[in-house]
């Protein structure tokens, strides 16, 4: 007899024997013992979380026979009469399963339906079991709707899907929609403890640690890699082989690591890093495994009652964890969880992956204090905190300084000022050390202001007059001033080269015998010298001096009847068309304005109504 795989042989065959999945049982257990019972189920969940095993125990339940062939519907199938036995080892021919990844066409799908006409030949109900049903195609989804929302009652529909996004809301509508969740690592291992024991095999606790942790949620992949486990470790599941088996870090290495940037040894952390090189582990691993010590440090430091409940028979790390949560603060833990979390995806990014890891790890050290500035700032902190509890809650109001009379304002026009209000005496005074340098904290009573001297108090207070701003009425502010805009506007000096250079620019671009780079270089330009054969242009921008445009802009001056060569310059452009145009443009712009500005009718609405005119909003005719 060939061997059967533990995930095949230890398939639940009963409600009561699934595992993880209470909230589905429950209610399935409910509506299987009520009768209510509904025609379409959906089974969402990742792989391996017992999907098709739900359905096809339903399957069982809704056509049980009993032991004397006179069961009902019924939530404890029997698993001993035929319809059971056919239905487990998948010869029941009113149970019906599609794989809907390699049967996703529209005729498949009707070929399934057409089955539908005719009522059960061995059982009480027609299941039809479409698995992975996400991979239909929309002809298919839609060729099912109306059979799927009005089923004859010896009909239900079981659809299991990865992927429940990618299954139509029509689709949802008509179903009853269970989320299978992933499982936890120690619900896993409770039933891998099991499983070994009925199957005879030895294992050591911490070895089926790591494969629950390893099958991340699914029940089938922890027993597919138990059955790897079991060949590679030849009938034992010992720690060191199944370590060796994931490529998985040992916990000393992690532990060792966390250690050393607690306290600060570069050293150790790199030389640690160089082992787990040497000895070919995984980096990615290596972060997983502390994301998962420093989230147990995190949960000790903040739960300390926590520390007391360990159970160290259980879980063999617990000591380890407990001791490095008391040596590294919970920021530093926080901090080196989050750059472990982030580190993972910049393992890809570096050419090697070790040296990203030594990076990740030293980045810690890079934003962790030192030792001797953290020692000299507890004291510190102590001591402030002490000042602060011991100083008085209710401090002695001081009396104010009578000021001195204030001789007349420098200004005849300003008005007098007002004596300035004594400023609060502080409850302290802060002093700034300089860099690198600290200074002792000393407790003193509050101090009284040392009185004035005489000489100051005779010292006449100097006083000066500030001018009176007038806020301008309303509307002034928005108001034009044609004597501004005409002192700031600078004219483009004009030449005989300049206009000559306007001119031929102009016919150019009007004629379009110039497009793209090349009318830009010409826009752009300045005509600095002319000869017979040659004439000089000077641009600002490098860009624009491309071979292509400044052979497109002789070619048009050419067929304009110019036949010169063109010379280009770098340098300061004063006079160019662009320049030109640019200048009219803001000519018209600035006509344009003021006509609308001295409009009397325009200058009332501003002034009675306070009316605005928004700026950009003004474009000339």
């Amino acid at each position: 007899m060939s061997y059967l795989v533990l995930a095949r042989k230890f398939r639940p065959k009963t409600f009561g024997e699934m595992v993880g999945q209470g909230h589905v049982v429950q209610a399935l257990e409910n509506a299987l013992t009520t009768q209510r019972l509904h025609h379409a189920y959906l089974f969402t969940g990742t792989r391996g979380v017992g999907k098709t095993t739900v359905s096809r125990i339903l399957a069982k339940s809704l056509n049980c026979q009993g032991p004397d062939g006179q069961g009902g519907i019924t939530a404890t199938p029997c698993g001993v009469c035929q319809a059971c036995r056919d239905i487990d080892s998948g010869r029941f021919v009113d149970y019906t399963e599609l794989d809907a990844a390699s049967n996703r066409g529209v005729d498949e799908v009707q070929s399934l339906l057409e089955q539908a006409v005719y009522k059960p030949v061995q059982g009480r109900f027609k299941v039809f079991m479409i698995d992975e049903v996400h991979m239909l195609t929309n002809t298919a989804f839609n060729a099912m709707l109306k059979t799927l929302e009005e089923p004859p009652e010896y009909l239900k529909f079981v659809l299991a899907t990865t992927d429940p996004q990618k299954v139509p809301v029509t689709v949802l509508s008509r179903c009853l929609q269970f989320n299978l969740r992933p499982m936890a690592p120690e619900t896993v291992l409770e039933h891998l403890t099991s499983v070994l024991q009925t199957e005879q095999v030895p294992a050591e606790p911490q070895a089926l640690r790591l494969l629950a942790r390893a099958a991340r949620g699914s029940m089938r992949d922890a027993l597919s890699l138990t059955d790897q486990a079991i060949a590679f470790g030849n009938g034992e599941l010992l720690e060191a082989g199944v370590r060796q088996m994931l490529g998985s870090v040992d916990r000393g290495h992690v532990f060792r690591l966390i250690e050393a940037l607690a306290q600060g040894d570069g050293k150790t952390v790199v030389d640690t890093s160089e082992a787990l090189r040497r000895d070919g582990m995984s980096a990615a691993s290596t972060l997983e495994e502390m994301t998962a010590v420093l989230q147990a440090m995190a949960v000790l430091q903040a739960v300390p009652s926590r520390v007391e409940s360990a159970d160290s028979a259980t879980d063999p790390d617990a000591a380890d964890t407990a001791r490095l949560a008391s040596l590294m603060p919970a920021d530093e833990t926080q901090l080196l969880y989050s750059l472990c979390l982030h580190g993972r995806g910049e393992l890809g990014l570096a050419p090697d992956e070790y040296a990203a890891l030594t990076m990740v790890l030293l980045r810690l050290l890079a934003f962790k204090p030192s030792n001797a500035a953290a020692a000299t700032a507890s004291p510190e902190k102590k001591t402030l905190n002490e000042a602060a509890v011991a100083a008085p809650t209710a401090q002695p109001r001081i009396a104010p300084p009578v000021p001195a009379p204030a001789p007349a304002a420098e200004f005849p026009a300003a008005p007098a000022p007002t004596p300035p209000r004594p400023a609060p005496a502080p409850a302290a005074q802060s002093v700034l050390a300089p860099a690198g340098q600290r200074l002792s904290v000393v407790d003193e009573p509050l101090r009284q202001p040392a009185p004035r001297s005489e000489s100051a108090a005779e010292a006449p207070a100097k006083v000066v007059g500030v001018p009176i701003r007038v806020q301008p009425p309303p509307g002034a502010r928005d108001a034009p001033r044609a004597e501004e805009s005409r002192s700031t506007y600078t004219p483009i000096p004009t030449s005989e080269d300049g206009d000559f250079w306007y001119a031929t620019v102009t016919q150019l671009v009007a004629a379009e015998a110039v497009a793209a780079l090349a009318r830009e270089l010409a826009l752009q330009s300045q005509l600095v010298a002319r000869d017979t054969d040659q004439w000089m242009l000077r641009i600002e921008r490098e860009t624009l001096n491309q071979p292509s445009s400044r052979e497109k802009l002789t070619a048009a001056l050419n067929a304009l009847g110019h036949d010169v060569k063109l010379v280009i310059e770098i340098g300061g452009v004063v006079d160019s068309p662009a320049r030109r145009n640019k200048q009219a443009a803001d000519e018209r712009q600035r006509v344009a304005e003021e006509a609308i500005h001295n409009d009397p009718e325009v200058q009332a609405l501003m002034r009675d109504f306070d009316a605005k005119i928004v700026p950009g909003t003004l474009k000339p005719a």
